[in-house]
């Protein structure tokens, strides 16, 4: 039998890691490899594959940047030959980002079964196009595999079969403990000239803070006030460092330090050793709740509640002020932001990939 996976994105490889490496070991399926090139530079993509240990893709699509919908339908018709050229026995989609919905589509319209990891998060904020991808998603997905309970009530509650809905656990963060004694190898804070614990870290990418210049210039001007309490480590998103420059403000101000993407390896070396994490992104809320970091996100929603009530996340949205209050009470030694041990959250220990392989192999053995 014949599994496609499917990626486009950063996260995306992070989680399909894990997945395949447990397919191989568990199961006798062949696998095959389809990168539509959502994220197409080296820092963005190829290095991740390096650091990850995953083969080069066995298809590449090359659809690149556009709007949502050129970038959604390049990925439909491209990823519609692949299909029709494979007959695949199963479709592995992964996340949220546009590849995932452009490639449950096809299959849906091709009857080909389709599996999402990761399914079932809610932000319940239409407005973010990473919600549309979900919901479509997860309503043509044949199995859903979800990371948390709250992804089991959303599905029931949208309707899903119980049958279909799989709870493994969270393959973020099976990379993230594969990975983690490599990490702390690295030579990241070295190079520059960090100690742990002394540092912040920031990550930037969502259209709601780096879109608007008003909302972009707040922010920039209260982190860089904040810096000159902890310096702050800002590994730019290539999207973030067009808005940046259109706004003159490309280059490191006050203790605010601006440096290209890293590495995962590099990245976790980095965030595992931080005393604080800012931060847009949906996966960082997940690692830092693992590693017990105090977790500021930059959104007012989140779909991942589980990081706020069982973590150490705190949603603080573009409200400058809370950040501000925030941030520091972290530095004061507040009793409730106290670095803490891996957060308790059920299944996120290192073996949902396994889990899936092993659901896989069951149901596609018996047919």
């Amino acid at each position: 039998m014949k599994l496609v996976h499917v990626v486009g994105a950063r996260p995306n490889f992070i989680k399909i890691a894990p997945v395949w490496r447990a397919i191989a070991s568990l199961t006798p399926f062949e696998q095959v490899m389809v990168h539509t090139g959502q994220h197409y530079d080296v820092n963005m993509s190829d290095v991740f594959f390096v650091d990850l240990g995953l083969p080069a893709p066995d298809h590449y699509l090359g659809v690149g940047s556009g709007t949502h919908a050129q970038q959604t339908a390049a990925v439909m018709v491209a990823f519609e030959r692949v299909v029709q050229q494979l007959g695949p026995d199963l479709v592995l989609v992964y996340g949220d980002v546009n590849s995932t919905v452009a490639a449950a589509l096809v299959c849906a319209k091709l009857l080909v079964p389709v599996a999402h990891v990761e399914a079932g998060l809610r932000s319940f904020d239409r407005t973010m196009p990473e919600e549309i991808n979900r919901l479509l998603t997860d309503q043509i997905a044949d199995w859903l595999f979800t990371p948390s309970p709250d992804g089991d009530e959303n599905l029931l509650r949208e309707g899903v079969a119980p049958g279909k809905i799989h709870r493994v656990g969270n393959v973020m963060i099976d990379s993230l403990v594969r990975l983690l004694q490599t990490a702390s190898r690295s030579t990241v804070l070295s190079e520059l000239g960090l100690e742990p614990e002394d540092y912040a870290v920031l990550t930037m990418h969502r259209p709601s803070n780096v879109d608007s210049e008003d909302a972009l210039g707040d922010l920039l001007n209260t982190l860089i006030r904040l810096s000159e309490r902890l310096p702050i480590i800002f590994p730019v998103h290539p999207r973030t460092w067009q808005r940046l420059e259109t706004l003159g403000a490309g280059e490191a101000r006050g203790q605010l330090r601006l440096i290209e993407p890293l590495s995962y390896v590099d990245f976790l070396g980095l965030m595992s050793q931080a005393r604080i994490v800012l931060t847009d992104s949906g996966g960082i809320q997940e690692e830092t709740s693992y590693l017990g970091i105090p977790c500021l996100t930059l959104r007012a929603n989140t779909e991942r509640p589980v990081t706020v009530e069982m973590g150490t996340n705190t949603l603080v949205g573009q409200d400058t002020g809370l950040l501000t209050s925030r941030f520091h009470a972290i530095l004061d030694g507040d009793d409730s932001w106290d670095r803490r041990p891996p957060a308790g959250i059920s299944l996120w220990d290192g073996h949902a990939a396994e889990r899936i392989a092993r659901i896989i192999l069951e149901t596609l053995g018996r047919e």
